[in-house]
């Protein structure tokens, strides 16, 4: 699958744009996306989407269900790639290089992006093994720098102190709550500079979502973070930057705060208040 060339972006201030592109934001932009639009078969999924994500910000996608959020999320790390049949145009880049050009290596990309979804997936493997996991794909081979990655994701994922007497038990024993940071450490062990997350903590009580939602306030220091949510109360306490995609369009897009007190688009205020949905 490949995009039509693009000129590279910068991933400097954004200091003006055009009257039909994305709102500016201030501060540098991590992911640049223009005029990006997604089918599946004769299905179009995303119309034109455009718009800049700033770097270790979190970033809200909300919106009904089908509404493009989710695949506009995949389209960030090249997950759409997998689907017989998908086809897509625009232009979607990361500190000014563009991740559908005919070289992008996908597996360095996936290594840049890491990815957690909705449903904790943790392998059938050791606790430890989870977190190797990927560091050994990408070549680490020392016992001892292994050790080392294990505990400073696990340290980042918040489940250190629960688990570090017992790294070499099933990831399958622990919660819930527990398996989805498992998860989160696993993505960071990579050392990724982007992580997207798919309703993380959709499938969670309440405990654990907290501790969910208080992780991702910790990670935006080092992390770009962009995360699907339906939870309107979760996006206006996690989130820098709010964007609302209704029928694959993004009708828009900016401070938490604003989209939330005082939206620009009906459609907008209607959703944020409850009137569909």
């Amino acid at each position: 699958m490949t995009m039509p060339q693009q000129p590279q972006a910068t991933a400097d201030v954004t200091s003006a744009v055009s009257a039909a592109g994305p709102e500016p934001v201030e501060g540098p932009i991590k992911i640049r996306v223009r005029e990006l639009s997604l089918f599946y078969g004769p299905v179009q999924a995303l119309f034109e989407v455009s718009m800049d994500i700033p770097a270790r910000q979190v970033t809200a996608l909300i919106g009904p269900s089908g509404c493009g959020k989710s695949t506009f999320l995949r389209t960030l790390n090249r997950m759409n790639d997998i689907i017989e049949g998908v086809r897509i145009s625009g232009s979607v880049s990361i500190d000014g290089q563009d991740l559908y050009h005919d070289h992008t290596d996908v597996v360095a990309l996936r290594k840049r992006v890491g990815m957690v979804f909705q449903k904790s997936n943790p392998f059938p493997k050791s606790i430890f093994e989870n977190v190797a996991y990927g560091p050994r794909i990408h070549g680490v081979r020392s016992r001892q720098e292994l050790v080392e990655i294990v505990e400073r994701s696990l340290l980042r994922a918040g489940l250190w102190d629960e688990v570090k007497d017992r790294l070499g038990t099933s990831a399958l024993d622990l919660s819930g709550g527990q398996q989805q940071r498992l998860c989160i450490a696993r993505a960071l062990a990579v050392d990724p500079e982007i992580v997207l997350m798919d309703e993380p903590a959709s499938a969670l009580d309440p405990r654990s979502t907290a501790r969910i939602e208080d992780l991702i306030g910790e990670l935006r220091e080092d992390y770009t973070i962009v995360i699907v949510t339906h939870n309107m109360q979760q996006a206006s306490r996690v989130s820098d930057f709010t964007a609302f995609f209704y029928e694959g369009r993004l009708i828009e897009f900016g401070p938490t705060p604003q989209i939330f007190t005082k939206p620009s688009q009906k459609r907008t205020e209607d959703y944020i208040t409850g009137r569909f949905g």
